[in-house]
Protein backbone atom coordinates (compact mmCIF):
# COMPACT_ATOMS: atom_id res chain seq x y z
CA UNK A 1 0.00 0.00 0.00
CA UNK A 2 1.42 3.37 -1.06
CA UNK A 3 1.68 6.43 1.16
CA UNK A 4 -1.37 8.08 -0.42
CA UNK A 5 -3.46 4.93 -0.01
CA UNK A 6 -2.35 4.60 3.61
CA UNK A 7 -3.31 8.21 4.31
CA UNK A 8 -6.70 7.69 2.68
CA UNK A 9 -7.34 4.58 4.77
CA UNK A 10 -6.23 6.44 7.92
CA UNK A 11 -8.65 9.29 7.21
CA UNK A 12 -11.45 6.82 6.51
CA UNK A 13 -10.70 5.13 9.82
CA UNK A 14 -10.82 8.51 11.55
CA UNK A 15 -14.34 9.12 10.23
CA UNK A 16 -15.53 5.67 11.35
CA UNK A 17 -14.09 6.14 14.84
CA UNK A 18 -15.57 9.65 15.06
CA UNK A 19 -19.04 8.29 14.27
CA UNK A 20 -18.70 5.50 16.84
CA UNK A 21 -17.63 8.04 19.52
CA UNK A 22 -20.78 10.07 18.99
CA UNK A 23 -23.11 7.14 19.56
CA UNK A 24 -24.57 6.81 23.04
CA UNK A 25 -27.69 5.74 24.92
CA UNK A 26 -29.17 9.12 24.03
CA UNK A 27 -27.90 9.39 20.43
CA UNK A 28 -28.58 6.95 17.62
CA UNK A 29 -26.80 6.93 14.30
CA UNK A 30 -29.86 8.39 12.55
CA UNK A 31 -29.54 11.54 14.67
CA UNK A 32 -25.97 12.22 13.52
CA UNK A 33 -25.23 14.65 10.73
CA UNK A 34 -22.42 14.53 8.22
CA UNK A 35 -21.07 17.84 9.53
CA UNK A 36 -21.00 16.56 13.11
CA UNK A 37 -19.07 13.46 12.14
CA UNK A 38 -16.60 15.47 10.04
CA UNK A 39 -16.09 17.98 12.85
CA UNK A 40 -15.50 15.21 15.39
CA UNK A 41 -12.95 13.71 12.99
CA UNK A 42 -11.23 17.08 12.54
CA UNK A 43 -11.99 17.19 8.83
CA UNK A 44 -13.81 19.50 6.46
CA UNK A 45 -17.28 18.22 5.47
CA UNK A 46 -16.17 18.05 1.83
CA UNK A 47 -13.49 15.53 2.80
CA UNK A 48 -16.21 13.11 3.88
CA UNK A 49 -17.24 12.44 0.29
CA UNK A 50 -13.80 11.18 -0.62
CA UNK A 51 -14.42 8.18 1.62
CA UNK A 52 -18.19 7.62 1.78
CA UNK A 53 -20.97 8.30 -0.69
CA UNK A 54 -23.30 9.44 2.08
CA UNK A 55 -24.18 8.87 5.75
CA UNK A 56 -26.00 5.65 4.93
CA UNK A 57 -22.82 4.13 3.52
CA UNK A 58 -20.96 5.17 6.68
CA UNK A 59 -23.71 3.67 8.83
CA UNK A 60 -23.59 0.37 6.95
CA UNK A 61 -19.82 0.31 7.51
CA UNK A 62 -20.39 0.77 11.24
CA UNK A 63 -22.87 -2.12 11.28
CA UNK A 64 -20.39 -4.35 9.43
CA UNK A 65 -17.59 -3.42 11.83
CA UNK A 66 -19.78 -3.93 14.89
CA UNK A 67 -20.78 -7.41 13.77
CA UNK A 68 -17.22 -8.31 12.83
CA UNK A 69 -15.90 -7.15 16.21
CA UNK A 70 -18.39 -9.39 18.02
CA UNK A 71 -17.61 -12.39 15.82
CA UNK A 72 -13.87 -11.95 16.35
CA UNK A 73 -14.36 -11.90 20.12
CA UNK A 74 -16.39 -15.10 20.01
CA UNK A 75 -13.69 -16.75 17.87
CA UNK A 76 -11.20 -15.81 20.56
CA UNK A 77 -13.56 -17.31 23.12
CA UNK A 78 -13.58 -20.58 21.20
CA UNK A 79 -9.78 -20.54 21.28
CA UNK A 80 -9.90 -20.11 25.05
CA UNK A 81 -12.33 -23.04 25.13
CA UNK A 82 -9.92 -25.13 23.07
CA UNK A 83 -7.29 -24.48 25.73
CA UNK A 84 -9.64 -25.82 28.41
CA UNK A 85 -12.77 -24.41 30.03
CA UNK A 86 -16.54 -24.37 29.94
CA UNK A 87 -17.91 -23.60 26.46
CA UNK A 88 -20.95 -21.71 27.70
CA UNK A 89 -19.33 -19.95 30.67
CA UNK A 90 -16.45 -18.57 28.60
CA UNK A 91 -18.77 -17.54 25.76
CA UNK A 92 -21.12 -15.70 28.13
CA UNK A 93 -18.21 -14.00 29.89
CA UNK A 94 -16.75 -12.89 26.55
CA UNK A 95 -20.09 -11.54 25.34
CA UNK A 96 -20.75 -9.61 28.57
CA UNK A 97 -17.26 -8.11 28.38
CA UNK A 98 -18.12 -6.92 24.87
CA UNK A 99 -21.33 -5.27 26.14
CA UNK A 100 -19.44 -3.57 28.97
CA UNK A 101 -16.57 -2.30 26.81
CA UNK A 102 -18.49 -1.47 23.61
CA UNK A 103 -22.10 -0.73 24.62
CA UNK A 104 -22.69 1.74 21.80
CA UNK A 105 -21.51 -0.74 19.17
CA UNK A 106 -24.12 -3.22 20.39
CA UNK A 107 -26.75 -0.47 20.64
CA UNK A 108 -26.11 0.30 16.99
CA UNK A 109 -26.83 -3.32 16.02
CA UNK A 110 -29.99 -3.43 18.14
CA UNK A 111 -31.37 -0.11 16.93
CA UNK A 112 -30.72 -0.68 13.26
CA UNK A 113 -32.10 -4.22 13.47
CA UNK A 114 -35.58 -2.69 13.69
CA UNK A 115 -34.86 0.77 12.30
CA UNK A 116 -36.56 2.60 9.45
CA UNK A 117 -33.80 1.91 6.89
CA UNK A 118 -34.29 -1.32 4.95
CA UNK A 119 -30.59 -1.32 4.02
CA UNK A 120 -29.60 -1.13 7.70
CA UNK A 121 -32.07 -3.86 8.71
CA UNK A 122 -30.69 -6.14 6.01
CA UNK A 123 -27.10 -5.38 7.06
CA UNK A 124 -27.81 -6.26 10.71
CA UNK A 125 -29.67 -9.39 9.62
CA UNK A 126 -26.59 -10.44 7.64
CA UNK A 127 -24.36 -9.91 10.67
CA UNK A 128 -26.66 -12.02 12.84
CA UNK A 129 -26.70 -14.69 10.13
CA UNK A 130 -22.88 -14.69 10.09
CA UNK A 131 -22.85 -14.98 13.89
CA UNK A 132 -25.37 -17.84 13.76
CA UNK A 133 -23.49 -19.61 10.95
CA UNK A 134 -20.21 -19.61 12.88
CA UNK A 135 -21.96 -21.02 15.96
CA UNK A 136 -23.67 -23.61 13.74
CA UNK A 137 -20.28 -24.70 12.38
CA UNK A 138 -18.99 -25.13 15.93
CA UNK A 139 -22.03 -27.09 17.15
CA UNK A 140 -22.11 -29.31 14.07
CA UNK A 141 -18.48 -30.28 14.56
CA UNK A 142 -18.57 -30.73 18.34
CA UNK A 143 -21.90 -32.54 18.55
CA UNK A 144 -21.54 -34.55 15.34
CA UNK A 145 -25.09 -33.65 14.38
CA UNK A 146 -26.84 -32.58 11.18
CA UNK A 147 -26.36 -29.08 9.79
CA UNK A 148 -30.06 -28.21 10.04
CA UNK A 149 -30.25 -29.42 13.64
CA UNK A 150 -27.13 -27.50 14.68
CA UNK A 151 -28.51 -24.39 12.99
CA UNK A 152 -31.80 -24.64 14.91
CA UNK A 153 -29.89 -24.88 18.18
CA UNK A 154 -27.63 -21.97 17.19
CA UNK A 155 -30.62 -19.78 16.32
CA UNK A 156 -32.17 -20.41 19.75
CA UNK A 157 -28.90 -19.57 21.49
CA UNK A 158 -28.32 -16.40 19.47
CA UNK A 159 -31.86 -15.21 20.26
CA UNK A 160 -31.20 -15.58 23.98
CA UNK A 161 -27.80 -13.88 23.75
CA UNK A 162 -29.05 -10.83 21.85
CA UNK A 163 -32.08 -10.49 24.12
CA UNK A 164 -29.87 -10.61 27.21
CA UNK A 165 -27.47 -8.14 25.62
CA UNK A 166 -30.30 -5.65 25.20
CA UNK A 167 -31.13 -5.97 28.91
CA UNK A 168 -27.48 -5.70 29.96
CA UNK A 169 -27.04 -2.26 28.37
CA UNK A 170 -28.93 -0.53 31.17
CA UNK A 171 -27.68 -2.64 34.08
CA UNK A 172 -24.99 -2.09 36.68
CA UNK A 173 -22.21 -4.59 37.31
CA UNK A 174 -24.13 -6.57 39.94
CA UNK A 175 -27.23 -6.81 37.78
CA UNK A 176 -25.15 -7.93 34.80
CA UNK A 177 -23.61 -10.65 36.92
CA UNK A 178 -27.06 -11.99 37.78
CA UNK A 179 -28.10 -11.75 34.14
CA UNK A 180 -24.96 -13.63 33.05
CA UNK A 181 -25.81 -16.47 35.45
CA UNK A 182 -29.35 -16.62 34.10
CA UNK A 183 -28.15 -16.61 30.50
CA UNK A 184 -25.62 -19.35 31.28
CA UNK A 185 -28.40 -21.51 32.75
CA UNK A 186 -30.68 -20.89 29.78
CA UNK A 187 -27.96 -21.82 27.30
CA UNK A 188 -27.10 -24.94 29.28
CA UNK A 189 -30.75 -26.01 29.24
CA UNK A 190 -30.80 -25.60 25.45
CA UNK A 191 -27.54 -27.54 25.14
CA UNK A 192 -28.74 -30.35 27.44
CA UNK A 193 -32.08 -30.55 25.64
CA UNK A 194 -30.34 -30.62 22.27
CA UNK A 195 -28.03 -33.39 23.42
CA UNK A 196 -30.91 -35.47 24.79
CA UNK A 197 -32.98 -34.95 21.65
CA UNK A 198 -30.04 -35.85 19.44
CA UNK A 199 -29.43 -39.08 21.36
CA UNK A 200 -33.12 -39.98 21.23
CA UNK A 201 -33.15 -39.58 17.46
CA UNK A 202 -30.33 -42.11 17.16
CA UNK A 203 -32.23 -44.81 19.08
Amino acid sequence: MGIRAEQKEKTRRTLIDAAFRQLSAERSFSSLSLREVAREAGLAPTSFYRHFKDMEELGLTLVDEGGLTLRQLMRQARQRIADGGSVIQISVKTFMEFIERSPDVFRLLLRERSGTSAAFRQAVAREIQHFTAELTDYLEEKQQTSRSYAETQAQAMVTIVFSAGAEALDMNEKERSVLAERMTLQLRIIAKGADAYNKAKRL
